[in-house]
């Protein structure tokens, strides 16, 4: 069997990891959050997210609809806060939902 080729492999996982970003970010946004504490978090939870992709992908589901935004300037830097909406809590459980059956695919495969 031959070695693995790195950057092909980079190009995969980086392809099966960019699905879920959204998923996480929808579960995690459930709890009001600004882009820099949710950079945190998903990296804590070991979902390492490069803020050149995050900040886009934030304001395309803000766009679709699927989290809410708001300014709080209560404090000396303002800061853009996101919400999951109710219409964003129905996409998550749609794609969690069909995630589950796709992992179950994949483990009846393996």
């Amino acid at each position: 069997m031959s070695p693995v080729d790195p950057d092909a492999l980079a190009g995969h996982l980086q392809e099966l990891r960019r699905g879920t970003v959204v998923v996480a970010c929808l579960a995690t946004l459930r709890d009001p959050s600004y882009g820099y504490a949710l950079l945190e978090t998903l990296g804590d939870a070991g979902l390492s997210v490069d803020a050149n992709t995050l900040y886009p992908l934030l304001r395309r589901l803000e766009r679709q609809g699927l989290l809410s935004a708001e300014w709080n300037t209560d404090e000396a830097r303002p800061r853009k806060f996101y919400r999951t909406s109710e219409e964003g809590l129905e996409v998550l459980d749609a794609l969690l939902d069909d995630w589950g059956a796709l992992r179950d695919s994949i483990v009846k495969l393996t």
